[in-house]
């Protein structure tokens, strides 16, 4: 068995998390219905002033699971670079999008959701990340907390604050691990 990495500090899971919220295109999104039965479905999305946006259609099982009020998951694709994402969602609809939002999104995702009007237009504010490569980076996994940055990044890097230093290494992180393609 090959040897791991040492452990990336909570600045580079940060800093690593970010690149990839940049330049991936993909991820899984986790929702439950009224009666709790899990829905994961895999959607495009940009990353834009520290949200995750995201299109699909509004009849989908993901629209109407996330407008009753029911809480979000993401996860960037990958088992040995984890990223989990919990966050706050607000809708918006075809009419409604700003047109150089879903410039940027149709360009990133490589379709544009607009030449259907039924399109809803998904925006994630995360409030908790977490990002692990290996067992031995699971201490520490949480990286955003509360809405927060645990570590200092640059402003324009992420379009949030951040608080500086905190969770480096240890910290609680208590496990929790209740509940383009289409949505």
């Amino acid at each position: 068995m090959p040897a791991l990495d040492p452990p990336r500090s909570t600045h580079e899971r940060v800093r690593d998390t970010l690149a990839r919220l940049a330049a991936d295109v993909d991820l899984w999104v986790a929702t439950a219905s009224a009666e709790g039965e899990p829905y994961l479905v895999p959607l495009s999305y940009l990353w834009h002033d520290g949200r995750i946006v995201m299109a699909t259609a509004g009849r989908t099982a993901t629209v109407r699971n996330l407008r009753r009020g029911g809480p979000v998951r993401l996860a960037l694709d990958g088992l040995r670079d984890v990223v989990l994402i919990d966050g706050d969602v607000a809708f918006v609809a075809a009419a409604d999008i700003d047109p150089a939002l879903a410039d940027a999104y149709a360009a990133h995702a490589g379709w544009d959701p607009r030449t259907d009007p039924a399109t809803t237009w998904l925006v994630v504010t995360p409030t908790r990340i977490r990002a692990w490569r290996e067992v031995n980076e699971l201490p520490g996994r949480e990286i955003m907390r509360g809405g927060v940055w645990l570590a200092p990044v640059a402003e324009d890097e992420t379009g949030q604050r951040s608080e500086g230093g905190r969770g480096t290494d240890g910290g609680t992180d208590e496990s929790d691990e209740r509940g383009g393609a289409g949505g």
